[in-house]
């Protein structure tokens, strides 16, 4: 009966331990994901980067690696020079991010454009791309992506016809047109890079889209 009574007892803690979910497949939310970790990337796969950026239409210059404080890096980065349309703010990107980049302002941004606005997009704005900083600026918190060359922030788009669309303005604006466009470059931007967030994540990108290719995939 005591042996019984001892099997049942491990059966029972067995059948319990496989009900208890162990987070398979789940996906990493902005708060919980890994910290970044410095970028490193051998001379194969950078000349293939750089290849793949070439044939999508970039102009660039390549950029010396460098490594600062805090974590920062700009390791295996460009500097875009011309991709079709002017975009203010571009520093330092990791050549992946150019090219998410790149292919999302040729193909999504001005298909987009075209569908909801008549309109094609001329010049796109930003926030920038390098920042050594924490994510979200909060002391203490980890790395932001942004302190490995490996973010960019879009806030705003000018039309052709002068119109200017805003992450700020126009994400919940009166304008249902300009709403549609926003979110369906928003949606692309979840195609083609690893993490995204714009207003609906939380009310510190209410004004602008985060694109970035750190640890993933999440869209928000």
């Amino acid at each position: 009966m005591v042996r019984r009574a001892c099997f049942l007892v491990v059966m029972a803690g067995v059948v319990l331990a496989s009900c208890v979910p162990h987070g398979h497949g789940e996906r990493p939310t902005p708060s919980h994901r890994p910290a970044p970790s410095r970028p490193v990337y051998d001379e194969a796969a950078r000349r293939q980067c750089l290849a793949q950026l070439t044939a999508d239409g970039a102009h660039y210059s390549v950029l010396p690696d460098r490594t600062f404080g805090n974590g920062c890096s700009a390791i295996g980065t460009v500097q875009l020079s011309d991709i079709g349309m002017p975009v203010s703010n571009l520093g330092a990107m990791t050549c992946p991010l150019a090219d998410a980049f790149t292919r999302w302002t040729r193909d999504a941004t001005q298909k987009a454009a075209q569908a909801w606005l008549s309109s094609p997009v001329v010049k796109i704005e930003s926030f920038g791309t390098y920042s050594c900083r924490p994510v979200n600026n909060v002391a203490g918190a980890r790395l932001s992506e942004h302190g490995l060359s490996n973010a960019v922030d879009i806030s705003g788009f000018v039309l052709s016809n002068g119109r200017r669309i805003t992450v700020l303005n126009d994400w919940n604006g009166p304008d249902e047109y300009a709403r549609n466009f926003l979110r369906a470059v928003h949606d692309a931007g979840c195609r083609r890079f690893s993490v995204v967030l714009g207003p609906d994540a939380n009310a510190l990108h209410r004004n602008h889209l985060h694109f970035d290719m750190g640890p993933g995939p999440y869209c928000k």
